[in-house]
């Protein structure tokens, strides 16, 4: 573990003092439906699946319920590029779906990771920037009037180092970030993935300045999801996984096999594309899933499948 991501994860638990570790977790393990909202980085399903892997290990008798309704292209704002996709279609717009996601999956805590498309690969900008923030009040409000709690999610970083020519993105999600952890003030919860990504590689790159966690400069590879996971475990007070390069290291400190982890990203993608297809999404491209009735039968025995590994 890079000491830069030790020090943000050991920095963000030492700053707690209005809000007790406790409190945090009571959050999750009072939870039986989580779900998860974003763009094609959170439908990738990584990195959630890493988070719900320690979950389950960590809270085993919490038995909540892990459902990834992540979807690509995504924004929360509503907008989008002219020519999107090549002008096939345009983003995906959140208001289109949130309250039928809401009102079938009953979740009692939702996290949600919006903002890298919310800007649209453009330089800053104040109108845009309203429609983001104005996007993430009206979340808060969708999500809380059920009676449920929303996590909120920083966007990630965007690599420059790869992307150049749209370098300054990477200060215009870092403005986007910035805004949420503001927030905080008046309560609400964020967990701050950029400032962890950041972090991460400005200690890297001392040794290697090419190196990377997203290769085009969005999608993070599997050490780019697990540097996010990590920052969501250490939110929750889990001081040890900041010294994990892995999710296999996390579950080997704690001597449990991989396999829980390739388990947990297998049953949530085979429950993604169910509730995604029964949701419904105006994205085009996307696996259709099978019925939820034949997803639910057999996430429960993959379900079985993680227990006998946990609970030899």
């Amino acid at each position: 573990m890079f000491p830069a991501l030790l020090t943000l994860l050991l920095t963000t638990l030492s700053s707690l003092a209005e809000e007790s570790i406790d409190g945090r977790t009571d959050l999750l393990t009072g939870s039986k439906r989580v779900v998860f909202l974003g763009d094609s980085i959170t439908w990738d399903g990584t990195y959630t699946a890493n988070f719900a892997t320690w979950a389950q290990v960590t809270h085993p008798d919490s038995k909540s319920e892990w459902f990834n309704l992540g979807l690509s292209s995504e924004t929360v704002s509503g907008l989008s590029e002219k020519n999107h996709a090549g002008g096939r279609f345009p983003r995906p717009d959140l208001h289109e779906r949130l309250e039928r996601v809401l009102e079938q999956t009953r979740p009692d805590l939702v996290f949600a990771c919006y903002g890298m498309n919310c800007g649209i690969y453009q330089e800053f900008d104040e109108e845009r920037f309203g429609q983001y923030q104005e996007g993430i009040r009206w979340l808060k409000r969708k999500v809380e009037d059920t009676g449920a709690r929303l996590i909120l999610l920083t966007p990630p970083h965007y690599d420059a180092v790869r992307k150049p020519k749209k370098g300054f993105y990477t200060e215009v999600l870092e403005t986007y970030s910035q805004w949420l952890l503001d927030q905080q003030k008046d309560g609400w919860h964020v967990i701050d993935l950029n400032g962890a990504m950041r972090s991460f590689l400005e200690e890297a790159r001392k040794e290697d300045p090419e190196f990377t966690l997203q290769p085009d400069g969005i999608h993070p590879r599997k050490q780019g999801h697990w540097v996010m996971a990590q920052a969501m475990i250490g939110w929750f007070g889990d001081r040890k996984v900041a010294n994990d390069a892995s999710e296999e290291k996390m579950l080997e400190r704690s001597s449990l096999p991989a396999g829980i982890g390739t388990l947990t990203k297998q049953r949530m993608t085979l429950l993604r594309d169910a509730w995604l297809t029964t949701t419904g999404h105006v994205r085009p491209g996307l696996p259709k899933g099978k019925p939820l009735p034949e997803a639910r039968q057999l996430a429960a025995e993959l379900d079985k499948k993680i227990e006998a590994l946990i609970h030899p």
